[in-house]
């Protein structure tokens, strides 16, 4: 019954306004933007121009794909096939790391007062985030 008492005030209206916008530029990007067609081009750049810095260019590009959730499958197999499976997973590895990383740690900072704004509204979220900072998870 919570679920159902809401108001629609002219900001909350904005918003899903602006959500269904973004899911609509996402979705049709996807469908009209070669992304598979750019990260293959990108794959053979790095590996007939870049010779051996190839493997450390392509972990670098791993960084903000995986900070941004893009799905990097076309790169991980790229990588592994190009640069040979031990190279090519040690600059996969790299890369996802250090954008799990880097993701990690925005979340934990800037997102963070963007999910307490939100957990005002949930006492129960609220009191649980509150455990967690204390203490952390307990076995």
């Amino acid at each position: 019954m919570g679920l159902l008492n809401f108001k629609l005030t002219c900001a909350s209206v904005f918003r899903i306004i602006l959500f269904l916008f973004l899911i609509a530029a996402i979705s049709i990007a996807c469908i009209f933007f070669p992304i598979e067609k750019i990260l293959k081009d990108f794959l053979l750049w790095l590996k007939q121009d870049l010779g051996p810095w190839g493997p450390l260019v392509l972990a670098i590009a791993y960084i903000p794909l995986t900070i941004v959730a893009v799905p990097a499958s076309v790169l991980t197999l790229g990588g592994g096939y190009l640069f040979g499976l031990p190279v090519g997973f040690l600059a996969d590895s790299l890369g996802a790391t250090i954008g799990a990383t880097a993701a990690f740690i925005l979340g934990r900072t800037i997102g963070r007062s963007y999910v307490n704004s939100k957990l005002q509204n949930y006492p129960k979220f609220q009191a649980v985030a509150i455990a967690i900072q204390t203490s952390g998870f307990k076995a």
